[in-house]
């Protein structure tokens, strides 16, 4: 069994837990994807650049973070195993990404054709029930939740958050990595994590 394969069945598996797909849509959908090694720091996906594609994580971890004019960086979402990480609101109005997209460790991915993928949705409806099971799970409960710990829980509470809902991430990323996704500076995290 080659590498390729494993990480297409790994794949497979991911899409059906969210809703089973068919052969024949399998078969469609392994005609618009590549697979791709990164090294530690290379760049998905640049800002300012108009995306094509998206991913999906066999093995790695990919960040999706944006920097201010000063050079200093917000993490917005860190992409483990099975997370699809891209551009999705450039992928959408196919315009320059705000968000710039690398790899914090080596990674192994599937990257997915954008326009191939819409087209593909239009045609198998159990490809539509992936994507409507995806978004609902990853952008609208996942985010809510987010977006409410941001203004009601303080640097503490959020950091505890973090660490119930990522416990392997926690391992994985530097300090400053962590202290940037949640908006507050790493001593802050340093004083937080002493006082824990």
């Amino acid at each position: 069994m080659t590498a390729s394969h494993s990480v297409l069945q790994a794949l497979k598996h991911a899409l059906d837990d969210y809703y089973p797909i068919s052969d024949s849509t399998w078969q469609a959908f392994q005609a618009i994807i590549t697979v791709r090694r990164l090294d530690k720091h290379d760049v998905l996906y640049p800002a300012g650049s108009i995306p094509s594609s998206f991913a999906w994580v066999y093995h790695g971890l990919i960040r999706g973070y944006v920097s201010d004019e000063k050079g200093n960086e917000y993490n917005k979402k860190f992409f483990d195993e099975e997370k699809f990480p891209g551009a999705m609101s450039a992928l959408l109005t196919h315009t320059p990404s705000k968000l710039a997209f690398d790899a914090l460790e080596e990674t192994l991915l599937v990257e997915i054709d954008f326009i191939r993928y819409r087209q593909l949705l239009l045609a198998h409806d159990d490809l539509k029930m992936f994507q409507i099971h995806y978004l609902e799970t990853n952008w609208l409960l996942e985010k809510d939740a987010r977006e409410i710990a941001i203004v009601q829980l303080d640097a503490s509470a959020r950091y505890q958050q973090f660490l119930a809902d990522n416990p392997s991430l926690a391992e994985r990323l530097p300090q400053y990595h962590i202290a940037s996704h949640l908006g507050i500076t790493p001593t802050q995290l340093s004083r937080i994590r002493k006082n824990t």
